[in-house]
């Protein structure tokens, strides 16, 4: 697989408790991989779901975290920063140094609830909270099924607002082989929408080999 062009963009990324966290692992690895600064909030529920849905164990303690990831992607030009949940003083949580777009990758139905209606209860919630008013694009990547009329309005609003909601759902035009081709067909959607250039999926339409 060829590598990506390097770029030096600034992502917000954060995990919380849906099932998916396959599609939040495998993005952080792609925007390490393209260059990026990523700024990486994990939820308590998350760090739960990862050790229920991979092999991984998160450490509890976020430099022990930020440790355990950037060893786990040492050849990266990117680089990874975690930041605790109540972590108020992070950069994150001020307009000021706001990043080049955020992504909520998996995202719980409560996140969309807190995120719509302004909560900002967690550093998660009050760096969307950030993003969106102050224009930078704002990726939802919602884990849940069926929705219910709450889970939906909560989206409406959101979009309204100027993000970008993203249900994890996989095309399978590709014809996908195991569960990793899914993921990467989720995570080849979410660089493009963040106009960060990927070759882990061909573009439909394009040539490919035929199977």
């Amino acid at each position: 697989m060829s590598q990506p062009h390097r770029q030096s963009k600034s992502i917000a990324l954060a995990w919380t408790g849906a099932s998916g966290i396959q599609y939040g692992i495998r993005l952080l690895e792609c925007l390490l991989e393209s260059g990026c600064e990523v700024s990486l909030m994990v939820s308590k529920p998350a760090q739960v779901v990862v050790g229920m849905e991979t092999d991984m164990a998160l450490p509890g303690r976020v430099a022990d975290l930020q440790k355990a990831l950037r060893d786990k992607f040492p050849g990266a030009p990117g680089r990874v920063t975690v930041y605790g949940r109540d972590q108020w003083t992070a950069p994150l949580a001020s307009g000021s140094a706001v990043p080049d777009a955020m992504v909520i990758c998996p995202c719980t139905t409560a996140t969309v609830s807190a995120v719509a209606t302004g909560a900002s209860r967690s550093l998660i919630e009050r760096a969307a909270d950030v993003a969106l008013k102050e224009g930078r694009p704002v990726l939802l990547v919602v884990r849940e099924t069926p929705f219910s009329a709450i889970h939906l309005e909560n989206m409406l609003r959101l979009s309204r607002a100027g993000a970008v909601i993203m249900p994890a759902a996989p095309g399978f035009y590709h014809r996908p082989r195991s569960v990793e081709d899914l993921v990467d067909f989720m995570v080849a959607r979410i660089l493009d929408h963040l106009g960060i250039q990927q070759s882990i999926m061909t573009p439909w339409g394009s040539e490919r080999e035929e199977i």
